[in-house]
């Protein structure tokens, strides 16, 4: 049996229907009071790029709550933490502006959502208000808000993200394990050492891996 495509958005609209009003009416362009409290208590984003031919990368963001600056109802400010000095985000941004984020809370069940554009911003007179474990970013990702929207509580609800008794057994290999089917510049012992908690830990503000 032959699946049927979806290749028009009138045939999209005949089987999933139109959206309510709420949900076409709740998308604003620009920040208020409770985005700012929502945004300040996120220690958690993800940030969707895509470079000039369409090709999609998104990344996850974590800093302490309060992290992310508002600077004016319209403007977002994300500090730049060091990496793995991929940066396929920022690469991405250099080609394309458009962003896509989603705030998340812990034990919130609902989501803020921005999208916009964004430009990479060296040495801003506010990166020492970013200073963290000692750590002043050099990088800040400004986000132009264009579109910013709450989004319903399904997905968590669904998957069962905040209920640890919901949660699958991890049998899944070590991230050292993965790592290891790609690259033979270390042992499992030494990758596994590297890329404990502890020291994971130990370098997310300082010194950036090779």
């Amino acid at each position: 049996m032959v699946s049927e495509q979806i290749t028009s958005v009138e045939q999209l609209r005949e089987v999933v229907g139109e959206p309510v009003r709420r949900a076409v009416v709740k998308q604003r362009d620009r920040l208020d009071e409770t985005d700012r409290a929502f945004i300040a208590r996120s220690p958690f984003q993800m940030i969707a790029t895509s470079d000039a031919a369409g090709r999609v990368d998104v990344s996850p963001k974590g800093d302490p709550a309060g992290s992310v600056h508002v600077l004016d109802d319209r403007t977002l400010a994300i500090p730049d933490r060091p990496g793995n000095r991929r940066v396929d985000g920022f690469t991405n941004i250099l080609e394309n502006p458009h962003v896509g984020l989603i705030f998340l809370v812990p034990r919130r069940h609902d989501t803020l959502r921005v999208n916009g554009t964004a430009r990479l911003v060296l040495d801003p007179p506010y990166a020492g208000e970013m200073r963290h474990r000692g750590h002043v970013p050099r990088i800040v990702l400004e986000v132009a808000v264009e579109e910013v929207f709450t989004h319903c509580a399904k997905a968590f609800l669904r998957s069962d993200l905040w209920k640890p008794e919901a949660w699958p057994d991890d049998d899944l290999p070590s991230i050292a394990e993965m790592a290891a089917r790609t690259t033979d510049d270390m042992t499992l012992p030494k990758m596994e050492a590297y890329y404990s908690e502890e020291n994971t830990r130990s370098i997310m503000y300082g010194t950036t891996p090779p």
